[in-house]
């Protein structure tokens, strides 16, 4: 137990933590909320707003015997401050005395409240902030109740001005606390807001082109404790009192970030419950009280007109027809019976773990295993599943004498949450190195980088683990007291992808490192689902035989396989039937699909994931649903119900049952197991919205996390990995497909709000190269590659690119980039 000391607040003794922040000791063990605006429990203190003064004192002792001197009445008697002090610059020590309801503490509340309201602008009524707002709530607790104030006086600025496309600032009502400011620098570490002018005219402005550069500026809104600062989507859109919060999962990426969905009956939606806006939930291994913005504006989609609201079925040669569910359902049917055993199912990790087992059990029923994963470009769920972050991990508690390596990731694009927290571990002491054949955004927080030849992050790893001793690297790993190893895929086949993760789990073992919290293997997935997927028996290498021996019947959920993979034309040409269980109507698979059911989006119904830290958690129904679209567990085992198999389930969480009896690490993952929440430092989501912000608390579940084999305590042995390259071919570059987070995915087109951000289609070209073949920075460039149409970019050239590489980032035009690495032909194009 960390040592502890005995402190006094308002005559109450309590024995806390040695140098906890008195602001954070006074809520967690005495339940006295002491006010504060410019302080936040995830951020450094600076006493800005001086709301959190409080008397001050420390029980006097004898300097000679150290006794606690008594006075009169035999109490210990308290060496009082001669002035009032504030709460949040100070920590907690032994003997200390705090009082913060006399008068003289009573008083200087009041006078700070009066004087944020000098200038404040009268607009309650009409402030999206109004009914959780922080000044609102200490005003109507702590204010003047009267102004003295002349109203010709107040300031008169600028009500929407907008720092970037996402965020809007009202001058008028920023108090200057910097939490906006502090938390992009201390937290994010992009520092893009800053203050301007001075006095009265202090301002925020954005110093970046473009403005307000950064992928968490949502974030701000919710630590901003006035409504200064808004999102450009729920600007005038909805009242606090007005929505009904509901617990989700964002369905975007590995990290699995709690949120919360603010949904109301809305008349531009039928009637029915439409998500207004987006916000974090708290869950302090997983996401802490952060969300990416892709998390926070990426949610349009699932109400979008492009979503598919009805059966459709192609007759004969002809075109889709709309039909009812019996209908479809019975030519679904018909095509499966005539198949036999010669079916096969590919899944993409938007896939629930409900709708895996049912696609899973319907194959079954039919005789056949073949579940493939999608993409196929991941390899190893499997070791993250033997040798992955140790139960009970949280990346929050990274630091000083722990070690953290990424390679072959471009963690912010990837994983922004993990970039996020991994950042911090570095700021708390941990040794952060980054591997990777190219320059990323985690160079800029690293403690030590490593590029490496395209293709050889396997053997780059190996290389820092064989470096000698004095290497400091190398010394840095050999000595951490916990070690994370984070697995990309960038610049490596499917066969390069297994080789790494191998290399990373051999190097956990050897260091002993494996089976312990805050100490194993992570692996950036793709989507939301990927470890989901493994468990429910599908993988990448079953897809690689699917399109290797195309079967007479292929169902196709939620998986978009011609935007991801240009070579999918070719073997899907063979196969008879497709079966497209899909949540739009409009894609290249469905010109193809003689069956296309509709199926709802998260938002529309209850589900599960489990995310790359292997927590399963669930989300729950939170807005109205599209037409006819059902969920696709249900879609399947309806179908399966017309096949003769068993009756289709009533619930989600039936079918979840079912999963917790025959999975064995499902086991203990009931809806009521995941549902669990406990106390959670800091506390945030109470009526105190001034301490941790307009973040939500987590009530509806904290999820539960599946142990590694490792963590069960089998014995986890390392592996020989033969080597493996990246294509090459004389005369021809290296193509190496890439992620950006904001992109034209068909599940992020909706989101108009984000376009202007979404970057023109390019590729970056090392300047050598360039050179070479005529191409000067902005030029337009042709790709071409086997399997596949040209591709026509926008050339950077900035040498972030090794010399005969590529940086090709996917899904940013309409035509289909490579999947995975590949070489081709690059020449300059007319412009």
């Amino acid at each position: 137990m960390a040592d502890t000391v005995k402190i006094i607040i308002n005559d109450v003794e309590y024995e806390v933590p040695a140098g906890m922040n008195l602001v954070d000791a006074a809520k967690w063990y005495a339940n006295e909320d002491i006010p504060v605006f410019c302080y936040h429990p995830k951020m450094e203190p600076v006493g800005m707003c001086r709301m959190c003064l409080v008397e001050m004192g420390t029980i006097e002792k004898d300097r000679a015997t150290g006794q606690v001197v008594l006075d009169d009445r035999g109490q210990a008697k308290v060496r009082w401050f001669p002035k009032l002090q504030t709460a949040c610059t100070s920590k907690v020590s032994d003997g200390l005395v705090i009082r913060t309801q006399t008068q003289p503490v009573i008083e200087a509340r009041e006078n700070v409240v009066e004087f944020l309201l000098t200038s404040h602008p009268l607009d309650c009524p009409i402030c999206q902030k109004g009914g959780e707002c922080p000044l609102q709530n200490l005003t109507m607790q702590h204010g003047p109740g009267t102004s003295r104030m002349v109203f010709a006086d107040k300031q008169k600025l600028d009500k929407r001005v907008p720092l970037g496309d996402l965020i809007f600032l009202d001058e008028e009502r920023c108090i200057q606390c910097a939490r906006c400011i502090r938390f992009q620098d201390e937290i994010v570490g992009d520092d893009v807001l800053a203050f301007h002018e001075r006095g009265r005219r202090l301002q925020i402005i954005t110093n970046s082109t473009p403005g307000f550069d950064s992928y968490f500026s949502g974030n701000t809104t919710d630590l901003c404790p006035v409504g200064a600062l808004l999102t450009a989507d729920y600007h005038y859109s909805a009242r606090p009192w007005e929505v009904t919060e509901v617990p989700s999962i964002c369905p975007h990426c590995p990290v699995g970030c709690n949120t919360s969905l603010s949904t109301r009956l809305d008349r531009d939606f039928g009637g029915r419950a439409m998500i207004k806006r987006v916000m974090p939930r708290q869950n302090e291994q997983v996401n802490e009280i952060w969300i990416c913005d892709k998390g926070r504006f990426g949610h349009f989609f699932t109400r979008d007109e492009s979503r598919l609201c009805d059966p459709l079925v192609r007759e004969g040669s002809g075109m889709l027809q709309p039909k009812a569910w019996a209908e479809a359902n019975r030519a679904a049917a018909d095509a499966l019976k005539a198949a036999g055993d010669d079916v096969a199912a590919l899944a993409g990790p938007g896939m629930s773990n409900e709708d895996l087992f049912a696609l899973r059990q319907l194959l079954a029923g039919l005789g056949s295993s073949r579940l493939g994963a999608w993409p196929p470009t991941h390899a190893g769920a499997d070791i993250v599943a033997q040798v992955g972050v140790g139960k009970w991990t949280d990346l929050g508690q990274l630091g000083k004498g722990d070690a953290i390596i990424i390679v072959a990731s471009d963690l912010e694009e990837e994983a922004p949450v993990w970039r996020l927290r991994l950042k911090q571990a570095k700021d708390r002491g941990a040794t952060l190195l980054v591997l990777n054949a190219r320059r990323t955004r985690m160079d800029d927080f690293a403690t030590g980088t490593i590029h490496y030849e395209t293709g050889h992050a396997a053997q780059a790893l190996t290389d820092l683990w064989n470096a000698p001793a004095d290497n400091p690297m190398k010394a840095a790993v050999s000595a951490a007291r916990h070690l994370v190893i984070v697995a990309g895929v960038e610049g490596l086949t499917l066969d390069g992808s297994r080789a790494l993760m191998q290399t990373a789990a051999n190097i956990l073992i050897a260091a002993g490192k494996v089976g312990q919290a805050n100490s194993g293997l992570l692996a950036t997935f793709p989507g939301a689902n990927w470890m989901g997927l493994y468990y429910l028996g599908y993988t990448p290498e079953a897809t690689l035989d699917i399109q290797q021996h195309p079967p007479k019947v292929l169902i196709v959920a939620q998986a978009d396989l011609l935007a991801d993979d240009p070579a999918a034309a070719g073997w899907l040409a063979q196969v008879e039937t497709i079966i497209s269980l899909d949540m739009f109507a409009a894609s290249g698979l469905n010109e193809r699909a003689s069956v296309v059911l509709p199926i709802q989006s998260f938002a529309e119904r209850d589900g599960s994931f489990v995310n790359g830290e292997r927590r399963v958690q669930r989300f729950y129904t939170a807005q109205g649903p599209m037409g006819q679209a059902l969920p696709a567990w249900q879609v399947i085992q309806r179908l399966g119900e017309q096949l003769g198999q068993d009756r289709a389930k009533n619930s989600a969480a039936a079918v979840m049952q079912d999963i917790s009896r025959s999975v064995p690490v499902f086991a203990g993952a009931s809806y009521a197991d995941l549902a669990k929440v406990e106390k959670q430092f800091p506390q945030v989501g109470g009526d105190d919205l001034y301490y941790g912000g307009t973040a939500y608390a987590n009530r509806g579940g904290l999820g539960v996390q599946i142990p590694t084999a490792a963590d069960s305590g089998e014995t986890a042995s390392t592996t020989d990995v033969s080597p493996v390259e990246a294509p090459k071919a004389r005369g021809k570059l290296t193509i190496v497909p890439t992620i950006r987070l904001y992109n034209r995915e068909r599940i992020f087109l909706p989101s108009t709000l984000v376009h202007p951000r979404v970057a023109e289609a390019y590729a970056e070209i090392n300047s050598a190269d360039a050179k070479k073949l005529g191409i000067h920075d902005g030029d337009f460039m042709q790709i071409t590659f086997d399997n596949g149409p040209a591709l026509r970019v926008r050339a950077q050239v900035d040498g972030g690119a090794p010399k005969g590489t590529i940086i090709l980032p996917r899904h940013l035009s309409d035509t289909a980039a490579p999947l995975v690495v590949t070489v081709g032909e690059v020449s300059k194009a007319e412009g």
